[in-house]
């Protein structure tokens, strides 16, 4: 259901956005260009989210231990470095006008900018209530409330040009949309870049999950103990926990994994030992601790 939506929102801002270049190009306004290129990251936020929701629907292979979702961060870091290019594009041809101001037709300009707006406004309709519990929805909302400040700014610098022939108006919204640009391609560059560089969420610490780990009533100590991030909404953490008795591993195993669970981390591996074959000196540095016959008990969930 919600992919449904988020393929007829894409359809619906893809279709504009050749209507937008279109009539940018006819009416010869920048800020019009400039509004396309804010609205080509909405496609490229709302490709991503619906390309989200349709992998995570599907299998996890051999080859691919957390499915495909690593695609969708990709896609966001080729998309950001592609928007940078935009934005830098709109703001070099946006010096240019201001200093050879050019003839606007500000009638097609403001007519195709309320259209725009009006797009958005639907978009916006048809996704809300859906933001507040999906990650990749509301990364998209975010994006088609910008696009609309976007539109809004187009249509003041219409209105200008056409009752007070100010053409100078065109230019500057055209640099204030490019900033909103390079804003959307700095955060999506810097968020796909820290989740496949494998490091810890921004809001978690490691000795945050450590101590909720060494909170759980039978874990003597825990080592290697790693937090990532596998795509946007989903954190997967290992660890190594000591637990010297045996028969405390079930029930302590299903007490860690709930403490994981409210921090957030939605795929955990905890590998239990039971202290045996792991001395003081070795669990910090020993990559697999003891072995099964020694006590561990090895689990993925």
């Amino acid at each position: 259901m919600m992919s449904r939506k988020l393929a007829m929102v894409l359809a619906l801002t893809a279709s504009f956005l050749l209507v937008e270049i279109i009539g940018g190009v006819l009416s010869n306004s920048l800020a019009l260009l400039a509004d396309a290129g804010h609205m080509a990251t909405d496609v490229a936020a709302l490709a991503l989210a619906w390309f989200g929701s349709r992998i995570a629907q599907r299998r996890q292979g051999s080859a691919h231990q957390f499915g495909n979702l690593r695609w969708e961060v990709l896609a966001a870091m080729v998309n950001g470095l592609a928007l940078f290019g935009i934005g830098i594009g709109i703001t070099l041809e946006a010096w240019e006008r201001l200093n050879q101001p050019r003839e606007i037709d500000a009638a097609l300009f403001g007519g195709i900018a309320a259209i725009g707006l009006v797009v958005n406004l639907i978009s916006l309709r048809v996704l809300h209530g859906h933001h507040h519990h999906d990650l990749n929805v509301r990364g998209a909302y975010l994006h088609i409330m910008g696009d609309i400040l976007g539109s809004v700014g187009a249509i003041i610098a219409a209105l200008v040009i056409h009752f007070f022939g100010w053409v100078p108006a065109d230019a500057i919204i055209s640099v204030l949309v490019a900033l909103l640009i390079l804003r959307s391609a700095w955060r999506l560059v810097s968020e796909s870049g820290i989740i496949l560089l494998d490091r810890v969420p921004e809001h978690m610490h490691v000795s945050q999950v450590e101590g909720r780990l060494l909170g759980v009533a039978g874990v003597a100590r825990v080592h290697d103990v790693h937090v990532w991030t596998v795509t946007k909404g989903l954190v997967a953490m290992s660890a190594h926990a000591v637990v010297p008795a045996l028969e405390e591993h079930p029930t302590v195993l299903r007490q860690m994994e709930g403490a994981m669970t409210e921090l957030g981390i939605g795929h955990v591996t905890i590998q239990l030992e039971t202290g045996e074959a792991c001395g003081a000196e070795q669990c910090g540095h020993e990559e697999h601790g003891a072995s099964p016959a020694a006590g561990a008990v090895p689990h993925r969930h």
